[in-house]
């Protein structure tokens, strides 16, 4: 399989994420704003997860060797689930965090370019989110979806901070003055406790191919093709087994015959082959499909 305008997009993504990343930790350290300190520290931690998938990317592409015969797929998802326990990680260390400085009292909050640094970061990584879910789509890649997901949380962290900004400097001097010192902490807990469920949602479906659990679809569309051909052509029964590996799609289909049945020659043979993964819509770029005719029902 071509990966190449893949691997394309994952480079382009590290490098803008890095620099991003560097950014800021910078303006965050230099204005005291936890958000944006998280935000640069959650993108370098972004970095290196992309490398792994540009990494992952790379072997897919592969023919496989000797000690992985069946190719590299299952890396994919074993780098989602590892992509988005550490994310999962990380968002739940800056939950601490937050929640600590909050029982300290919060701590002062510097205006003016902040706001302004906010903005550009939330547009910058709300267009990186709407391009790289695009050719998610476009290649349909799993590893572009995932970092997608990493720049819309940026983007909503970035966003997120302008309004904290604005509030702040909208409340400041009046009544509720003192509740600014509480701004940035508050900001950045509400963002976390929001933004969690995307590197769990993630986790869990890696988890479900890790642990080959059949997707529901697949199953319910072998078994219906197989259940009309099996009619049609008087074979006694059958059995499937479907799982997904990240991109890749396994099919395993046992036909039971009639053993004092002749199956014909074997262009027949194959041509009942042939008209399975026709029905079914096989792409062989993506599934692993295996039809196996048997006289006997242990076989199966």
């Amino acid at each position: 399989m071509d990966t190449s305008r893949e691997q394309r997009q994952l480079r382009l993504s590290i490098l803008v994420t890095f620099l991003v990343g560097v950014a800021c930790v910078v303006v965050g350290l230099l204005m005291h704003s936890q958000a944006i300190a998280f935000d640069g520290f959650y993108s370098l931690v972004d970095v290196v997860l992309t490398a792994g998938s540009l990494l992952v990317s790379h072997l897919i592409s592969s023919e496989g060797s000797r000690r992985f015969q069946f190719g590299y797929w299952h890396l994919e998802p074993l780098m989602v689930m590892f992509n988005a326990t550490v994310l999962t990680a990380v968002c739940s260390y800056a939950a601490y965090t937050a929640v600590h400085d909050l029982l300290r009292g919060g701590h002062e909050l510097a205006f003016g370019f902040g706001a302004a640094w906010a903005a550009f970061m939330g547009v910058a990584s709300m267009s990186m989110a709407w391009w790289m879910q695009r050719q998610a789509r476009a290649l349909d890649s799993v590893l572009l979806q995932l970092d997608a997901r990493g720049w819309l949380i940026g983007g909503c962290i970035s966003i997120a901070v302008l309004v904290g900004f604005a509030v702040a400097a909208a409340i400041k001097g009046g009544p509720l003055d003192h509740w600014i010192r509480y701004m940035d902490s508050s900001i950045l807990l509400l963002l976390i406790i929001v933004l969690l469920p995307l590197p769990l949602g993630s986790l869990w479906q890696a988890l479900r191919e890790v642990l080959q659990v059949a997707p529901d679809a697949l199953d319910q569309r072998v078994r219906t093709v197989m259940t009309a051909l099996v009619n049609e052509r008087g074979y006694l029964d059958f059995a499937s087994y479907v799982a997904k590996i990240g991109r890749m799609r396994f099919i395993d289909i046992h036909i039971l015959v009639d053993p004092s049945r002749a199956l014909g020659t074997m262009a027949s043979v194959d041509e009942v082959r042939s008209e399975i993964s026709r029905r079914l819509g096989s792409d062989i770029r993506v599934e692993w499909l295996t039809i196996v005719f048997t006289g006997k029902r242990e076989w199966m």
